[in-house]
């Protein structure tokens, strides 16, 4: 590693400590040089995720993208705060967890609108009426009597 202020390579560790429950490691170091302390941090570099898009173009996987439209759909929705961080988390975490390096676009809608759907609603029908493309207003009623339906059956929270 080398010293920010003189740029030398020889530095050695002071202290390290766990963070994230182990996922980051914060290392205090010193320059052998000038003396200079600093921290660094490593953490594992989790393997490239690639969407390919319907029109199979490859796009890096961003979580960020997820994570605004998920917000978008539970704007004004009586939902916690970070409840569309949370998602995307659980979304991303559930991509990575298939060991697939290559997901379809499709996959990643899916699982936006199943994680939507156990939020909000409210919030399912937004995103699903953008995703889905409904065509006319009976394909928006369709997909409301389904969430009635599944209500009545004690299916979904809301």
């Amino acid at each position: 590693m080398r010293c920010p202020q003189c740029d030398e390579r020889e530095t050695r560790v002071i202290d390290s400590r766990d963070l994230d429950d182990g996922a980051t490691i914060r290392r205090r170091r010193e320059c052998a040089a000038c003396s200079t302390r600093f921290t660094t941090y490593e953490r594992v570099e989790a393997a490239r995720l690639v969407v390919v898009k319907r029109d199979g173009t490859r796009q890096e996987f961003d979580r960020d993208k997820l994570a605004e439209g998920l917000a978008k759909a539970l704007t004004r929705r009586p939902v916690r705060d970070d409840a569309a961080e949370q998602a995307a988390d659980a979304i991303e975490a559930e991509l990575r967890a298939s060991g697939l390096s290559e997901i379809p676009s499709s996959r990643v809608g899916t699982a936006a609108m199943d994680k939507l759907r156990a939020i909000d609603h409210i919030a399912y029908i937004r995103f699903a009426s953008v995703y889905q493309s409904f065509e006319d207003l009976e394909d928006l009623k369709r997909e409301v009597d389904t969430l009635f339906t599944e209500r009545g059956n004690g299916v979904g929270t809301k």
